[in-house]
């Protein structure tokens, strides 16, 4: 059984700094990527930022500049560091794992529970 727990969700005013964390626990072969998505009351969830396992990123135009995802293989984490932080940023942000273990023989999407992220004055 595979597990993604975010943490470092808050509440900030604009121009703050955010630091999400995501780990991923259980028994896997690799992680194939890694993304985070987002998804404010009334809309649709987003892609904010995804990572491979070359380490090419990819970025909602929205967040390009201000937010840096990442990943640390061997401890099984992933992270989005958010700088610059809008009103418009507010969400609730899940971290996403595409994992590859051995008993299915192909990789499989995993979601987090989500973390909640306010930017306000």
């Amino acid at each position: 059984q595979v597990q993604l727990v975010e943490s470092g969700g808050d509440s900030v005013q604009p121009g703050g700094s955010l630091r999400l964390s995501c780990a991923a626990a259980g028994t896997f072969a690799s992680i194939v990527a890694m993304a985070w998505y987002r998804q404010a009351p009334g809309k649709q969830r987003e892609l904010v930022a995804r990572i491979d396992g070359g380490g090419n990123t990819n970025y909602a135009d929205s967040v390009k500049g201000r937010f840096t995802v990442s990943r640390d293989n061997a401890k099984k984490m992933g992270y989005l560091q958010m700088n610059s932080l809008k009103p418009e940023d507010t969400a609730v942000y899940y971290c996403y794992a595409l994992i590859f273990q051995l008993s299915f023989g192909r990789p499989s999407d995993y979601w987090g529970q989500g973390t909640q992220v306010t930017v306000s004055s």
